[in-house]
């Protein structure tokens, strides 16, 4: 399934339903109209587990016509709005570490993004007068399917909902100030997610994939998740020793290569920019970049 956060004109708060693409036009299925069972919002779905999964498929399969809208007449936003958890990874692609370091981490370089920085689709990513090198950051995103804790790596794919496209916008200039990446991870809109979420079981494995990045058109990034050094099982199961990972927690597994910050001329983004990241088997996450 593909699953989505949106808005429509006559509701208040954003809704959980599946797209649904056809040759001469995509649809979203409203999936709590459709069946009043499966819950309304995307965290409480994907808490509801596989009973709620179920149930979605077969609506999608035989939708109402009362649950069907064109896309048109919605707004995508972040698949999760709120999750209660952003951890990332730094220095997680063999062809990054060159960035501060020459070999591999023994451990994985987790940080916390706050959720302040969730947006969506075609949502603008706000610079700050305050930072003048905003960076992008091309990411797969892991979100996370029920409770986990002290999970084995070799059980950790039970506890994955599915995949989205995740950029982690940077602020380096306040990421350099210290040696807590924090505040230059945090500003508002700089965690931009979407536009959908994919299940497992469309990407049955998530490290055979293609992910590129452009800005303004120009080609910045190109990786494959397959060069990742940090398998998501692992981390999954890293991280679970330490803390409870819950539904709707967003894992995001680094990016590679080619960031501004590691270019001679670095191409960090300005107000009027548009970023573009490409995974394949989940789609295109747009945003323009405006100055606030």
């Amino acid at each position: 399934m593909q699953l989505v956060s949106f808005m429509s004109n006559n509701e208040p708060t954003a809704r959980v339903g599946a797209l649904i693409r056809q040759p001469h036009q995509s649809y979203i299925v409203d999936l709590n109209h459709a069946a009043a069972d499966i819950p309304a919002q995307m965290i409480s779905f994907l808490d509801a587990g596989e009973a709620a999964r179920e149930m979605a498929r077969r609506v999608i399969d035989f939708p109402p016509g009362r649950a069907l809208i064109p896309i048109e007449a919605v707004t995508l936003v972040a698949p999760m709005q709120r999750p209660g958890k952003i951890i990332c990874l730094g220095h997680n692609y063999s062809d990054h570490i060159g960035i501060g370091r020459t070999i591999p981490a023994e451990y994985p370089n987790f940080f916390n993004k706050t959720t302040n920085t969730v947006t969506g689709p075609n949502m603008p990513i706000i610079i700050p007068p305050v930072t003048r090198q905003v960076d992008y950051e091309a990411e797969l995103a892991v979100v996370i399917g029920k409770r986990a804790y002290r999970v084995e790596e070799e059980n950790a794919y039970d506890y994955v909902a599915g995949y989205t496209i995740f950029n982690d916008v940077s602020a380096r200039d306040y990421q350099k100030r210290t040696s807590q990446w924090m505040l230059g991870k945090c500003f508002d809109t700089f965690g931009p997610m979407g536009p959908v979420l994919v299940t497992t079981d469309e990407i049955p494995d998530p490290h055979n994939l293609d992910l590129s990045l452009t800005l303004n058109g120009q080609e910045l990034q190109r990786a494959h998740t397959g060069n990742m050094i940090f398998t998501i099982p692992y981390l999954i199961a890293y991280l679970t020793t330490v803390m409870t990972l819950e539904p709707g927690d967003l894992l995001s597994t680094g990016t590679p290569a080619k960031t501004a910050l590691a270019q001679t001329l670095p191409p960090f983004m300005r107000p009027g920019d548009e970023v573009r990241i490409q995974i394949s088997k989940i789609g295109e996450l747009v945003n323009p970049i405006t100055a606030g």
